[in-house]
């Protein structure tokens, strides 16, 4: 990254940041809904090598992208100024510029980085964020705490690029720490570190990129948020999270696709509080019903699965996995699969077959190792 700096901006960094993707464990749509999520970080990132600028400019360069972005960071939203699409992934930093001015960072020249595969709901945008948070605060001598700067990413990435997210995605990046996943509670913002370490169990959780690719900038993801703000609302809560008698709550809401909203919701939240407490004991291969409960009720309920997905979970399973579900917002990228480690290479291989049997592009596996936050490295 340092020579790649040298040879894009003609003179050395002043430093190199990384922060890494993420892994949803269970609690998916409740973060926005002030609920529960277990997340945990990747090994797998986005780098980001800075030097300031006194320009009172933001230069973005990627080595996964041609085009360079260079934009006034007292600019207005991005999404405003209707970007095309071979500069929409540069909306995250400069976003992220732009909120951080108001608390004192200023201009500065980035090369981006990326391990990640795209599209795969690995949170590859949340990881860009914080790891060009970090470098303008380092580079501007500006100190905020890390749940505060998760809030300012998650605020870039909602007024700058026009993605409804939650917290969840920017605090995992941001505060989880190895062997473990971060139990967080999205209204407070409390969070604890959880010891997952699957290895220890003969366990191991893969990662499947589908190959379907996502995004959801808006778009279906924004309708199932509007849905859960409407069903609080008939409720008569502050948010779903707040619905304490669920039979009363479905017999309450007329409409269908709301009540199998609220239901999602209400029972995802149930299952992060079981799985935590699963953890705690020890209790890691019996994970594994929580996990196909929650694919399930994100499949039927909330209706955010695809095709390949609920080939991928069904074919882990018949070869002897403990559980699997998608993860991530939806409608594309990756499956996670809890599996005993002697089993792993006949998961893998059934996948495989599912999809050849079906013409589609291979999918690509990943094994998950809780790793750590976001951090400075060099």
């Amino acid at each position: 990254m340092i020579e790649a700096f040298r040879e894009a901006f003609g003179r050395a960094p002043e430093g190199v940041w990384h922060a890494p993707g993420r892994v949803n464990l269970i609690g998916e749509h409740t973060d926005y809904n002030d609920g529960f999520v277990l997340p945990f970080a990747m090994s797998l990132g986005v780098s980001v090598a800075a030097a300031r600028r006194d320009d009172g400019m933001v230069e973005v360069r990627s080595r996964q992208a041609a085009t360079a972005v260079t934009a006034p960071v007292a600019g207005g939203t991005v999404v405003s100024e209707n970007w095309p699409p071979d500069r929409a992934w540069a909306a995250y930093p400069v976003g992220v510029a732009r909120v951080l001015r108001e608390h004192g960072t200023g201009g500065a020249s980035l090369l981006i980085d990326s391990d990640l595969p795209q599209g795969a709901g690995l949170s590859s945008s949340a990881a860009l964020e914080c790891a060009t948070a970090l470098a303008l605060c380092d580079l501007h001598g500006v100190r905020i705490d890390r749940p505060a700067l998760a809030r300012l990413a998650q605020r870039a990435e909602n007024e700058q690029v026009g993605m409804p997210c939650g917290l969840m995605d920017q605090s995992a990046s941001l505060l989880c720490t190895a062997g473990h996943a971060l139990m967080l509670d999205c209204r407070s913002e409390l969070s604890a570190q959880v010891p997952f370490d699957p290895a220890a169990s003969d366990m191991t959780l893969l990662v499947v990129d589908t190959r379907a690719s996502h995004t959801h900038s808006g778009g279906d993801y924004g309708r199932r948020r509007a849905e859960c703000e409407e069903a609080a609302s008939l409720l008569g809560v502050d948010a779903l999270r707040d619905v304490k008698d669920l039979a009363t709550a479905l017999g309450t809401l007329d409409d269908p696709t709301l009540r199998r909203r609220v239901q999602h919701v209400v029972t995802e939240n149930h299952r992060v509080e079981a799985t935590v407490g699963l953890l705690h004991a020890g209790a890691l291969p019996e994970l594994g019903a929580m996990l196909n409960a929650s694919h399930l009720s994100l499949r039927d309920q909330f209706e955010v699965s695809w095709p390949e997905a609920d080939t991928a979970v069904d074919a882990a399973l018949r070869a002897g996995a403990r559980g699997g579900r998608m993860v991530g917002g939806g409608f594309g990228g990756s499956v996670i699969v809890l599996a005993p480690v002697s089993r792993a290479a006949a998961v893998q291989d059934a996948i495989i077959a599912a999809y050849e049997k079906r013409s589609w592009t291979a999918p690509t596996f990943l094994e998950a190792t809780p790793s750590a936050g976001a951090r400075r490295l060099h």
